[in-house]
């Protein structure tokens, strides 16, 4: 029947809008093949399809029938009588299924039995090793009781015993530690609370021979002793006693006597000399013990008793409660300098202190410690933050309140605000300021400090838009602005006359300072990337910052922000310089004034306009030689004689027109008298001197242009003027100088 079922169905025509494998499909839904089909052709053809398709399934079946008749006979004709046969196998069937029920539930009782005589045969085991543990207890006593000599006084309760040395001490203390174990199997029972009082009698006599013993080693530096004893402790597992005994007898008083104020006093190094005297415990009283717990001695490391960690567990706990109730002033924040300094010697102790530890397992139980985390949290690093972003942000905003001020230093940048900022930044970076776990806020105040420059290049953008310098009438003003005096800059506009008594972004809005705030911001964002690769990148990653691209990103933002204002500014200086030389064109409109009926001779040299049209710019440039960089400078002649010779280009096409509409006049009128009109020389007319005069004039501008280090091809406009003026000379017939 499987094989029948994957047998493919009939092919039919071409035309079905639905493929026929789709009904073979097992997870085959009728709704979902409606909306399928319903989205090629409408319902009338599917329905159509689908009665074609059924009636070649119904001729498959009936070929299907025909060709499999006989055996569909045959097999009607092999099942008369087989029910008759299996109703013969029902009854020794049902009773054969009843015997095994039978059994069945004999086998499931006869284990239920079993399961019971196993569990109580588990509680008797349980009983008899409880009881073999109480007998191993009781014994255990009586041989340490014996061991220790340990004898109730008559009359009293208070034991006697005697002291205990050598191996006594290790032969009681592993009997002890299998005392323990029994106990511990046993807890609870009345048995083992009837005897406490003779086990602490026992751990009292025990601890009280380990500390005498340890003490006696300590105080004389017998290392066999030392090492029986911390065995012991070992065996015990009393290790913590063991290290809280060296705490106390030897530790402490060394260190109250060489941590205090008084120490830092009188010692030359002060802070750094105290820290040196702690260290030096290390070889005078710590060697011993080291040597026993981490395989330094000359018995080898089979002789090596781990467990034990002095340096952590007894000398830095110590050591930290001693900074905190003897020193408590190297933590105060008041002074950022000293605490710096404090701080940056406590961390260098901190890292000498590490090295004191046998292994990277010690160091990390030491950065764990309890007394770790306290020592660290006693510095207060957000207070000293705190204190320098007050002094480092105010530093830059005291700058912004006169923010042209002339820097004294004119070989970085020329605005004194802008040399506290690029202080600023270096001062977060700097060694005597910088902290490593204060990477992230130093690395927020930097972005800081530019974001508060770039907002005050910002307000400097609107106070200039809502106040526009006013036009100059010469290049003189110019002039005068571009070498401002020694007073304040900060009092005058740009004519030199006060705009208030009270200071204001307004009232420095000069072209003087827009210029040096340009040249400024030029530099500042130049030289961030060099700054962050310096001072900055080398921090991060001590932190173990590894994204690096997403701190650049961020320095990209910042320069962008102080940036952004930039090119209104040059639009501003250049739309200045421009109307400043604009001024010069309106002797083009007299030229032909000075040539019509004057007799003038021929033009051979350009007007006076012409050589002073772009003086102006070449003064501006000039006087800031030394603040403007020069792809700067040429950047902004170009702009300001694009525009010029624009305007250039409108005079003398107005020029033009005007000469070849009077020209035309003049010549209907000969024509209509029939005479000479009367023209300036013999040989050329006035209209061909105007002519020849705007075209002298406009070589003498490229000229000009060309001194600024401006070519021809560099204004566009300027191939325009110079053509018209070429042009109007050539065609009217007049030489061409």
């Amino acid at each position: 029947m499987p094989e029948t079922a994957k047998q493919p169905l009939p092919s039919g025509p071409s035309t079905l809008c639905f493929n026929k494998e789709e009904f073979m499909k097992d997870d085959f839904n009728v709704e979902h093949f409606v909306v399928e089909c319903r989205r090629k052709v409408p319902l009338e053809m599917l329905r159509s399809d689908l009665h074609v398709y059924l009636k070649i399934l119904q001729s498959a079946m009936i070929e299907l029938i025909n060709k499999d008749y006989a055996d569909f006979v045959n097999l009607s004709t092999n099942l008369i009588g087989m029910d008759k046969a299996i109703n013969n196998l029902l009854n020794p069937l049902n009773h054969l299924k009843h015997e095994i029920l039978n059994v069945r539930n004999s086998m499931v009782e006869a284990g239920r039995a079993v399961d019971e005589k196993m569990k109580q045969q588990a509680k008797i085991r349980e009983r008899k090793e409880c009881l073999r543990t109480l007998m191993g207890i009781i014994q255990s006593l009586e041989k340490m009781e014996k061991l220790l000599g340990i004898l109730p006084s008559k009359g009293t309760q208070t034991p006697h015993f005697r002291e205990l040395n050598g191996q006594l001490i290790e032969r009681v203390a592993t009997e002890f530690n299998k005392l323990q174990f029994y106990v511990g199997k046993c807890r609870g029972l009345p048995l083992v609370e009837d005897i406490k009082p003779r086990i602490a009698n026992i751990t009292m006599m025990l601890q009280y021979s380990l500390e005498r013993s340890f003490k006696e080693g300590l105080s004389s530096g017998n290392t066999e002793v030392l090492r029986d004893c911390l065995r012991t402790y070992a065996t015990i597992d009393k290790m913590r006693d063991a290290e809280s005994l060296f705490r106390s007898f030897v530790v402490k008083d060394y260190m109250e006597e060489t941590i205090s104020e008084q120490f830092i006093r009188n010692h030359p190094q002060g802070l750094e000399g105290m820290f040196s005297a702690v260290l030096e415990f290390f070889p005078r009283h710590c060697s011993k013990l080291c040597e026993i717990t981490t395989g330094g001695s000359l018995h080898g490391p089979r002789d090596v008793i781990s467990g034990y960690d002095f340096v952590v567990n007894s000398v830095w706990p110590e050591i930290v409660g001693n900074l905190e109730a003897q020193t408590p002033s190297i933590f105060a924040p008041g002074n950022p300098n000293v605490f710096h300094e404090k701080y940056t010697i406590s961390i260098k102790f901190m890292e000498r202190f590490e090295l004191q530890c046998d292994s990277q397992a010690s160091v990390k139980r030491l950065r764990a410690h309890p007394s770790y985390n306290a020592f660290m949290s006693k510095w207060s690093l957000p207070v000293y933050f705190q204190i320098r972003f007050q002094e480092i942000a105010g530093y830059l905003e005291t700058s912004l309140n006169s923010p042209f001020t002339p820097s004294s230093d004119k070989t970085l940048f020329h605005l004194e605000c802008s040399a506290v900022l690029w202080n600023c930044l270096h001062q977060c970076w700097s060694d005597s300021v910088y902290l490593v776990p204060l990477c992230h806020r130093f690395w927020k105040l930097t972005l800081q400090l530019l974001s508060r420059y770039a907002v005050w290049v910002s307000e400097v953008h609107e106070e200039m838009a809502a106040r526009p310098l006013p036009q100059r009438e010469s290049s003189s003003n110019l002039q005068q602005l571009a070498k401002p005096s020694n007073g304040d800059l900060g009092s005058l506009n740009a004519t030199g006359v006060p705009l208030s008594a009270t200071p204001s972004v307004a009232s420095v809005v000069t072209v003087n300072n827009i210029v040096l705030l340009v040249s400024d911001a030029q530099k500042v964002t130049a030289k961030i990337p060099e700054f962050f690769e310096s001072s900055v990148i080398h921090r991060v990653k001590e932190i173990g910052g590894d994204n690096i691209s997403l701190l650049r990103d961020g320095l990209k933002d910042a320069e962008d922000s102080i940036l952004l204002h930039l090119p209104q500014f040059e639009s501003y200086l250049t739309s200045e310089i421009t109307a400043l030389c604009i001024v010069h064109l309106k002797s083009v409109n007299d030229i032909p004034r000075l040539y019509r009926r004057t007799n003038r001779e021929v033009p051979s040299k350009p007007s006076i306009y012409a050589t002073n049209l772009v003086q102006p710019l070449a003064d501006f440039l000039n006087s800031y030689k030394d603040a403007v960089s020069s792809s700067n400078q040429k950047q902004w002649a170009v702009v300001v004689l694009q525009s010029l010779g624009e305007q250039f280009l409108s005079a003398v096409s107005d020029v033009l027109t005007a000469v070849k509409k009077m020209e035309e006049s003049l010549k209907r009128l000969k024509a209509g008298r029939g005479g000479n009109v009367a023209g300036g020389t013999q040989g050329m007319s006035d209209d061909d001197k105007i002519r020849q005069q705007l075209y002298l004039d406009v070589k003498e501008f490229g000229k000009q242009m060309a001194s600024l280090g401006v070519s021809d091809s560099d204004v566009e406009a300027y191939g325009r003027l110079f053509e018209t003026a070429r042009s109007a000379v050539s065609t009217d017939g007049a030489a061409i100088g």
